[in-house]
């Protein structure tokens, strides 16, 4: 049987990837398998190649978006993309794999855009501006600057979310998992 998709885009800083890794790691019964996307930035901290990203240069990620090889891709800043290859998910979702993406909200609207009824998108959501910058500092990986420019950008994705299945407000993290996970359960068992 081939596999479901699972989409969970919120603004950064929002807990979402806290929350994927969680299900990921506690719930195996949900047969849950990262879409390993592609980027054009550099790796953070203990990031491996093929493990969180492909890491792509930007020239090698504008090659593939000419042979129109991505399912969806952004722009996020200049010269730094992020995608996902339509080979990889496929490979995935006939091996009956659950494919979960961890994308951008404008990714995120495309993949469901792209699936349908066969994703579930799921927006995980701050429970405040001012929690997101609170959260984005305390997890010192990125220049004032650039603390910055993701809440400026946040603030345009939040318009995103009634364009989403279900929208999980992350102000307790052990609600927010543990509504996620009901919400996943009772659209694997569709």
């Amino acid at each position: 049987m081939k596999g479901k998709m699972l989409i969970v885009s919120a603004p950064s800083g929002s807990g979402k990837s806290t929350i994927v890794q969680w299900l990921m790691q506690e719930h195996p019964e949900l047969k849950l398998y990262f879409s390993i996307s592609c980027t054009s930035r550099a790796p953070r901290g203990t990031e491996r190649n093929g493990v969180e990203y492909f890491f792509l240069t930007p020239e090698e990620f504008k090659d593939k978006i000419a042979k129109n090889e991505f399912l969806e891709y952004e722009e996020v800043y200049e010269n730094r993309f992020y995608g996902t290859l339509k080979q990889q998910v496929e490979r995935q979702r006939e091996a009956g794999q659950n494919v979960v993406f961890d994308v951008d909200v404008k990714g995120g609207v495309n993949i469901k855009k792209f699936y349908g009824d066969e994703a579930l998108s799921l927006f995980i959501q701050p429970p405040s501006v001012e929690e997101l910058r609170k959260r984005l500092i305390g997890r010192a990986t990125d220049t004032p600057e650039a603390i910055e420019q993701r809440l400026a950008k946040a603030e345009y994705e939040l318009t995103f979310a009634p364009q989403f299945d279900h929208v999980i407000v992350n102000d307790d993290l052990e609600i927010a998992k543990q509504e996620a996970l009901k919400t996943i359960k009772s659209f694997l068992d569709d």
